[in-house]
């Protein structure tokens, strides 16, 4: 838990130079301090800090191969404290804080109005003095190159030299040191110092909130596909948890937020691997995260306290695993849904084909998916699941379709050429008809879905077809062809486009 002290202040004198946030000189500030208070930070008996996390797709904060700090995600964070305060003005020392922070948004409130705070500065902690700037306030023992110890006491500086100030009230400036021993514990991170006005002294509780980056998360879905003759999905749902924020969250009450609310200030934090710590029994079905609206988005409330060390990936259950219906789809697909502001009449205009045909998978959601990654897996022959593709599933509200490409399908291949062009722009219409085989090399028929999108002018007929279409609709044409092991299918097709004297193209 960061550590919190309290420093007493009095009036500067003339010609001192003064600091940050006190506005008292630091040499006075140094002398005042010998009857310094330290007290510990400590979470109220029961209580524990609340972390609300919101989806972030950036990919380094996933990345299991660096394990600096990153300023990515958004989390908001509320730290309960209890805070040990003299009558009065004085200065506070909040340490331990991640490496990206929202500066306008710090806030520690005081319960029943305890203590105001009357200024805060954030001091942001980087390599060596974030660890020592975590102990001030703190008992320590400077140790010189020889071993031997240099100085003991109270930390008040671990910027520029150490400060530290002894029992009897001498201040020691050490600029060469070789090493520091705490009594208490180092925290890495960054420091809120703050001046406050107790109305009284004694306890108080407090919340310390901030947002921060480094935190985020997204869904990671698997799923496992079931023998037999229909498509069915053993289907795992986790949440995705990455912490790069420079400190670790221990016994954290965490609430994953669900959709993409509009950050407006470009400064702003935006949105190894090992499973999360819970401090319970193991998930079961009736332990999944809690589902509840917030605003326009989703969120999940995990059931029990979650540790979060910094530098990880964690993964925890969001729903429980289930199987459900699933449709795959061997897929040659041409043109898209594109309409022009004229009717093209050049010949040679198309918007292509190429030659590949591309495995697809969907699926309904069977409650609200988060937006995230769905690896599908396989048995192979000796009944081992094997990764066979991974697409990206977006929000999927319940009941909503979610599709992913799963790959290139290796045996099946398809070519398209132009039968057929007339134009008669007197008569304003044209006919294009089309001519798509389909190969296949593999030991077993396949069924192909061809889906053509006549994109010349939105007002078109189909003249004629070697093959009755699945689907028709005015921005598609959709064929299922069964194509033989070994062989090939042929798919003839003709369109008639039609316009009015107004859209007449020049």
């Amino acid at each position: 838990m960061p550590r919190l002290h309290a420093r007493c202040v009095r009036s500067a004198a003339p010609n001192e130079r003064s600091s940050p946030v006190s506005k008292f000189p630091l040499s006075t500030l140094a002398m005042a301090c010998a009857a310094m208070v330290t007290t510990v930070a400590a979470a109220p008996s029961g209580e524990r800090t609340e972390l609300t996390l919101y989806r972030s797709d950036d990919a380094s904060l996933f990345n299991a191969g660096d394990g600096a700090n990153v300023d990515a995600g958004y989390a908001v964070a509320r730290e309960p404290r209890s805070l040990e305060l003299k009558a009065g003005v004085q200065d506070l020392s909040l340490g331990g804080l991640p490496a990206y922070l929202d500066t306008e948004a710090l806030a520690l409130n005081v319960d029943g109005g305890a203590a105001k705070v009357l200024s805060q500065r954030l001091r942001l902690g980087q390599g060596q003095d974030a660890a020592l700037g975590s102990l001030i306030g703190q008992p320590i023992d400077v140790i010189g190159n020889n071993g031997q110890p240099l100085a003991s006491g109270t930390l008040l500086r671990a910027g520029n030299g150490l400060l530290v100030s002894d029992t009897a009230g001498n201040t020691t400036l050490i600029r060469e040191y070789a090493a520091v021993r705490a009594h208490g514990s180092f925290n890495t991170g960054s420091s809120l110092e703050l001046r406050v006005d107790a109305a009284r002294a004694g306890s108080a509780k407090a919340t310390l909130s901030y947002p921060t980056a480094g935190l985020g998360w997204r869904a990671a879905y698997v799923g496992t596909l079931q023998p037999g003759n229909t498509c069915k999905l053993q289907f795992e749902s986790r949440a995705s948890i990455a912490n790069r924020s420079g400190r670790d969250w221990s016994n954290t009450q965490l609430t994953l937020v669900a959709g993409e609310p509009q950050f407006a200030k470009a400064s702003a934090p935006r949105p190894m691997m090992m499973a999360a710590n819970y401090r319970g029994k193991a998930a079961e079905a009736a332990d999944m995260p809690q589902q509840s609206s917030l605003a326009d988005y989703r969120t999940y409330t995990l059931p029990g306290a979650v540790d979060l060390p910094d530098g990880s990936v964690s993964q925890v259950p969001l729903y429980a695993t289930r199987s459900i219906d699933c449709e795959r789809t061997l897929l040659y697909e041409t043109g898209g849904n594109w309409t022009p502001p004229q009717p093209m009449i050049g010949r040679d205009w198309s918007p292509g084909g190429g030659s590949t045909v591309t495995s697809t998978l969907r699926l309904r959601a069977f409650d609200s998916l988060p937006a995230g990654y769905l690896r599908v897996l396989a048995a192979d022959r000796n009944g081992t699941p094997q990764f066979i593709g991974e697409g990206r599933i977006a929000d999927t509200p319940k009941g909503s379709d979610a599709s992913i490409t799963l790959g290139t399908a290796f045996d099946l291949r398809a070519a398209r050429e132009r039968t057929e062009f007339k134009l008669d722009k007197a008569g304003r219409s044209m006919e294009e008809g089309f001519r798509i085989t389909l190969t296949n090399a593999g030991d077993t028929a396949r069924t192909v879905t061809v889906r053509e999108h006549p994109s010349r002018w939105r007002e078109w007929t189909l003249l004629s077809s070697s093959s009755k279409p699945s689907e028709q609709k005015p921005d598609l044409l959709e064929f299922r062809i069964e194509v033989p092991a070994g062989g090939k299918a042929v798919l003839d097709y003709a369109v008639r486009y039609r316009w009015s004297e107004a859209e007449q193209p020049q």
